[in-house]
């Protein structure tokens, strides 16, 4: 995730919330699924909002004081490889996608408001949540990846803007409420954090990108402070505990979250952690095969074998999610690193860059 072993527990996380929107997606389908876990799964879209703030910390880990130490000339290459991270595997879903509409469509079933070929262009260029659709449409979990396209390319910005490391902890920390605080204004009134995703799923996405990179900047700080681990949990529960009374959503859950994030990072590595766990691990490590197929995979799914799709056998339930491992599994090794390593193999002409204002 980072290239070091010390945020191992992070990519543990992305895997079980990858997972989490997988169940979110078949809760109403499972057949005879009590009440109870309903609830449960049905707040899975949340996980979202933590791979956002995810995103934001492991990106300016990675990149932030790079691109302001070394001013514009490694933007370029910043924007190449996150490309590569995101686009090949999103492409190859969507061509996926086409070919069943046109299936669809021969069959006399096709659904222009599920698969709208207008529209097309848009999600190819992963432009489709930025304001130019009313709903989400084709591979539905792709709306973030076109908000995460947004931050990337204005994450350059940001770390032009501000600088967290020369900043006092208290500003860092107040700086990243802020940004939560604007999300939370601008949906104000609204249900869920959920809620109309086409109007305010890229606001999501950019204010907790960015507070997610504030958090990296306090577990750069924090990380060996031994008291931290116990106060962002702390944090992260109080939080939790006033949504669980009726504390507004898009109040609460960003701030709960990015305390666990800081949480999470400042017990990465220690002894005995169970996110350490190997198979863990390895889930997170294929989380963006899983949470980008699994959608069009029950779509499928459901076709072939499915009568009733709101009371799918247990077993059956059981088959599609052995067949969203093995598909993870498949187009992780086979598509996505393959790809990625193509892309990030391109040099960049020379003549690209100074006209990027780089050179």
């Amino acid at each position: 995730m980072t290239g070091t072993n010390e945020l191992r527990a992070l990519t543990s996380a992305r895997g079980i919330a990858a997972w989490m929107v997988v169940l979110y997606h078949i809760r109403l389908s499972v057949a005879g699924l009590p009440d109870a876990w309903v609830h449960v799964f049905a707040k899975g879209y949340l996980a979202v909002d933590f791979f956002f703030l995810l995103s934001g910390f492991v990106i300016w880990l990675s990149w932030g004081p790079r691109l302001r130490d070394n001013g514009w000339r490694d933007v370029p290459r910043f924007w190449q490889k996150r490309m590569a991270r995101i686009w090949p595997l999103h492409l190859f879903v969507l061509g996926g996608a086409v070919v069943l509409a046109l299936a669809l469509t021969a069959a006399g079933r096709h659904d222009p408001a599920e698969f709208p070929f207008g529209e097309l262009p848009l999600h190819v260029l992963l432009l489709q949540n930025w304001g130019f659709t009313p709903k989400l449409t084709w591979n539905d979990p792709a709306w973030s990846i076109s908000c995460e396209l947004a931050a990337y390319l204005a994450f350059p910005l940001l770390v032009r803007a501000v600088d967290w490391r020369v900043l006092p902890s208290w500003l860092v920390a107040s700086a990243g409420a802020a940004f939560l605080v604007i999300l939370a204004a601008v949906m104000a009134g609204e249900p869920t954090l959920g809620h109309d995703i086409a109007r305010f799923g890229l606001v999501r996405c950019l204010t907790e990108f960015a507070t997610g990179s504030a958090v990296c900047a306090l577990w750069l700080r924090w990380k060996h402070v031994v008291v931290a681990p116990v106060l962002a949990f702390s944090a992260s529960a109080l939080t939790l505990a006033g949504w669980a009374v009726g504390l507004p959503e898009t109040w609460t859950i960003p701030f709960a979250f990015a305390a666990l994030l800081l949480g999470l990072a400042l017990i990465s590595g220690k002894r005995g952690n169970p996110l350490d766990w190997a198979p863990l691990l390895y889930l997170g490590e294929i989380s963006y095969a899983t949470y980008l197929s699994h959608f069009m995979l029950f779509v499928v799914f459901k076709l072939a074998f499915v009568d009733d799709a709101h009371a799918v056998p247990p077993v059956l339930i059981g088959l599609y999610l052995a067949m969203v491992l093995g598909c993870s599994v498949a187009l992780y090794h086979l598509v996505e690193r393959p790809a990625q390593k193509w892309v990030n193999a391109v040099q960049l002409p020379r003549g690209r860059a100074r006209a990027l204002g780089v050179g």
